[in-house]
């Protein structure tokens, strides 16, 4: 089974940029479409890209129209997250997620992931 390490988040002020990576080990990432969630303390996780395992389409979610984008690598068996003009409500825990090899689409509720890291943090100043 895949584990998966995310790393890159950090403090930034408002309108600076960060790219959050999530790194696998343990299977090669072209088996699965990533998801990228975040959350904060007392919320669910919320959805903010996914992307399917061969990488191209993208599914989005409001939060990051516009301003983050994810991509994926599997040549280094790594997923990214762009994220630009970040803002005060953008700080939350950031976690990759891997889904099924058999997905056709991606699903934007946590509980359909199999597999997550232990996330990252990205804390935004005003």
């Amino acid at each position: 089974q895949v584990q998966l390490v995310e790393s890159g988040g950090g403090l930034v002020q408002a309108g600076g940029s960060l790219r959050l990576s999530c790194t696998a080990s343990g299977d090669t990432l072209t088996n699965y479409p990533i998801g990228w969630f975040r959350q904060t303390p007392g919320q669910e996780r919320e959805f903010v890209q996914g992307i399917r395992r061969s990488g191209g389409r993208i599914w989005d979610s409001d939060v990051a129209k516009g301003r983050f984008t994810i991509s994926k690598d599997n040549s280094k068996n790594a997923a990214y997250l762009q994220m630009n003009n970040l803002k005060p409500g953008d700080t939350a825990i950031y976690y990759c997620a891997a889904g099924r090899p058999t997905w056709d689409t991606i699903f934007r509720r946590a509980r359909d992931y199999d597999y997550w890291g232990q996330g990252t943090q990205v804390t935004v100043s005003s």
